[in-house]
This record gives structure tokens, C-alpha cells and sequence, in this order.
């Protein structure tokens, strides 16, 4: 049966070009208000718009299940492409070593940081692994995100790598929750190989890649580009090998300290160069024209207590600027892109205009799917968030208040929170 959503306050429909928006375009939201959208069977949107152009659209003579949003706002679900999800357990120690003044490196030497948690994926079962994903899955759905990156990185081994990839594959088979998989091998050095960086990318490169292809388990490699982890010249082997495979790139880039990983991601045509606390003039240029989005993980931040991404540089040079969460055990425990919005607004000076495009339609290109996730445009998929609020501007402004009302995913409803006020489901001719 079709779908029709009326009585929305403010419909952000995300309209704009086939690509990342970049600088001013991210102050763009398509903008209807009293708006509606239809929707098709198959979970696609057939249109968007004004409540009465929508309506005469759907037809007198056709059935279809209509959903009153109640005067809230309605927007694309959002889409988070950068989490690390699959873990066994929270870094505590970590926390605590760092309130005390521990630098990351300090933390390392003393076997917390990411071998920590390799430890502890590498001694767990898939089956608990794919329950505590199952958990986070349904946290993120009431958070109001409805397609998720997820990195491996916590197995550096063949064996565990695959697990927690077909971990993803499995829940994310599930659903509601949509899963994008991406073979982060390349996360750290595996203790077993401590000092020979360039023997561990090989076995990456030539013995990881080539099943987690032949599977099918991912659809990106991402790589730890930095000071400590691997350089630009192991990155571009990665990538070169990672195009034979037939997967795209992603890059963890100039989070520690300046390498020229955005220039090499823009070089390999990267879907995203994400962090980048340290990029510099030479690499936000290289991002300005190019359709590798600046991936930022504001939340990472915050949770360390270190200066912000550039974010008003990037947008103002031209960028594509995407949000994401970093959701991980150990440098963002953050599940809720809300908190990250909030954050961009507050701390880095993005508009709530920008911070919003940046959550959905430049998540959305950010893992690849920009024609055919992030808006509410005909043809795309009816992943849909109706937010208790009459205007998208108090998204970002009330933090850590739950406010989503409900959230669809391929026109179906796949969360609604009970202690608010019911929409008003019902079928109609």
C-alpha cells in the first residue's frame, strides 16, 4: 500500500544538486512548508512537497495508508558514515587515565587505545558480537539514523577481521537499521607484528583484501593515516589494491597531526577524508571542487577535550562537509548524531542549515549513496524522520532531550516513541 505523510510544519526535502553540496549550497534545505510525501510500495518516494500539490498527486481512487505528522518537522533519516560499532566492550581505564592528564600515546604504551579492544573482539564469540551490535543498532533507530556506517578495525587478523565483518553483513541483514560496511584491516599495527608496518600492510593488501572482496563483506577500505599508525605511502598501496578489488576508499586523515592524507584522498577519489583536525590550506583546497567529502567527528572532540575541525574554513572555501558520530569504545561513545549537530552548531559554527545537510544528503554521498539516500526527492528512499519540534532549528538547540517522534525506513515505520503524542495513522482513498 502506499504511504502519504501530511501535515508536516517544516518539510526539509534536501533538494539541490546530483552531488555533495558544497559551501553556500549547504545552507540549502528545500524548505516546504505544510508539506507532504508520498510514497510508492517498494518504499520509494514517489513526491514531496506542498500538502495539496502532494495530495491531488496521490489520487481519490487509490489506497493508501495516510500519516499525520502532527505539525512536526520532517526530514530525511539520518545518516551517520563514520562508527566503529562492533566492539565487546567500553575503554573505562582509558577514560579515567585521560581525565587524569594521559596523553593517547601514554594510553597506548600502557595497553589501552584500540589493542585494547582488539583483545577483547579477538576473544569474543560472533554471537556476542552480533547481539551488542543488535543493542546499538536499536539506539541509533531512536536517535533517528537510519543508515549507519560500520568499520571492522578491532580484529587485525584475517580470522577476526572476517568475524567482525560478517557480523555486520549478518545484523545488518536484519535491519531496520541500513549497514554500510567498511574493511578498516589497516586500523593498527596487531601486537604480534609490533614494528613491521610494512610486512602487516602486506598481509592487508594480499591475503585480508582479497576475501573480504571475494565475499563480498565490504563496500570501502579505510585506513589510519597518521602519526604512529600508517603512512600516506601505505594508503596509497592499500587504495591501489582496494580498486583491483573493486571497493572505494575512505580515510581517516589528519587527526594527530598533518600528513597529507585529504590531498592523497582527493588524488584516489576518496568517498570521504574524515577527521581532519589538523588539514591545512594545501588540503582544504584539494577537498574544494573535488567530490571527496570532509568527513567531521566533532563528538571525538569533544570527548577528548581537543580543538575542533576547521569546519567554517572548509565550508567557506567551498567544501563538502559531512557529520558523523565516530562511534567507538574508546574516542566518541556517541551514538546520537543529535548530540553531534548540536555540537557543529555550538562549538564549530556551522548553521543549523549546514549542520542538517551535513547529517543527511552529505552522509548520504560520504558512503556513496548520494542518488540514492539523504533527501526526500521522487525516486529516493523513503528513510524519513518526523522530529517533535515546529522547527528544525531546535534540533540542534535542545541537546540531550530524546525528540524524535518517529522514523521510517523504505516507507515503513520502524521506530515511534511511545511517551509522546501519537500520529494520527489511518487508512485513506
Amino acid at each position: 500500500m502506499r504511504v502519504l505523510i501530511i501535515n508536516a510544519s517544516q518539510l526539509l526535502t534536501l533538494t539541490g544538486p546530483d552531488r555533495p553540496r558544497a559551501g553556500r549550497e549547504m545552507s540549502s534545505l528545500g524548505l516546504i512548508r505544510d508539506g507532504a510525501v508520498l510514497i510508492d510500495e517498494e518504499g520509494l518516494i514517489i513526491a514531496s512537497g506542498p500538502r495539496d500539490r502532494v495530495q491531488k498527486q496521490a489520487g481519490e481512487r487509490i489506497s493508501y495508508q495516510l500519516i499525520d505528522a502532527g505539525g512536526r518537522v520532517v526530514l530525511p533519516g539520518f545518516v551517520d558514515s563514520h562508527a566503529h560499532p562492533v566492539f565487546s566492550g567500553p575503554r573505562l581505564d582509558d577514560f579515567e587515565r585521560r581525565i587524569q592528564g594521559r596523553s593517547y600515546a601514554d594510553i597506548a604504551a600502557m595497553g589501552g587505545g584500540i589493542l585494547w579492544t582488539v583483545n577483547g573482539v579477538r576473544g569474543a564469540s560472533e554471537q556476542s558480537l552480533a547481539d551488542g551490535l543488535r543493542a546499538w543498532a536499536r539506539l541509533f533507530l531512536q536517535a533517528g539514523t537510519s543508515t549507519l556506517e560500520a568499520k571492522s578495525g578491532y580484529g587485525l587478523s584475517l580470522e577476526d577481521e572476517l568475524k567482525i565483518l560478517r557480523v555486520i553483513r549478518a545484523v545488518g541483514r536484519e535491519g531496520p537499521l541500513e549497514l554500510i560496511a567498511t574493511f578498516l584491516g589497516a586500523h593498527a599495527v596487531p601486537p604480534e607484528l609490533k614494528g613491521r608496518k610494512d610486512e602487516y600492510m602486506r598481509r592487508v593488501c594480499e591475503e585480508m583484501l582479497p576475501v573480504v572482496s571475494r565475499e563480498g563483506l565490504a563496500r570501502f577500505v579505510d585506513v589510519f593515516c597518521d602519526e604512529g599508525y600508517f603512512t600516506p605511502e601505505h594508503a596509497e598501496r592499500l587504495f591501489k589494491a582496494a580498486s583491483q578489488a573493486g571497493l572505494g576508499a575512505k580515510i581517516h586523515a589528519e587527526q594527530l597531526s598533518l600528513t597529507g592524507g585529504s590531498r592523497l584522498a582527493v588524488r584516489a577519489a576518496a568517498c570521504s577524508a574524515d577527521h581532519l583536525d589538523h588539514i591545512d590550506d594545501a588540503g582544504v583546497q584539494a577537498l574544494v571542487g573535488s567530490r571527496t567529502v570532509a568527513g567531521l567527528v566533532p563528538g571525538s572532540n569533544y570527548f577528548f577535550n581537543k580543538p575542533y575541525p576547521p569546519a567554517r574554513r572548509l565550508i567557506d572555501s567551498g567544501a563538502a562537509v559531512a557529520l558523523a558520530t565516530d562511534f567507538n569504545p574508546g574516542t566518541c561513545p556517541c551514538w546520537d548524531m543529535r548530540m553531534i549537530l548540536s555540537i557543529a552548531c555550538t562549538q564549530m559554527r556551522m548553521s543549523p542549515a549546514e549542520a542538517l545537510v551535513a547529517a543527511t544528503i552529505n552522509g548520504a554521498w560520504a558512503l556513496g549513496l548520494g542518488k540514492t539516500h539523504g533527501s526526500l526527492e521522487p525516486g529516493r528512499q523513503a528513510d524519513i524522520l518526523c522530529y517533535e519540534a515546529e522547527d528544525y532549528r531546535e534540533i540542534p538547540y535542545y541537546f540531550g532531550r530524546g525528540s524524535v517522534a518517529w522514523l521510517m525506513k523504505r516507507g515503513q515505520l520502524v521506530y515511534e516513541n511511545a511517551t509522546m503524542a501519537s500520529q494520527s495513522v489511518r487508512d485513506g482513498v
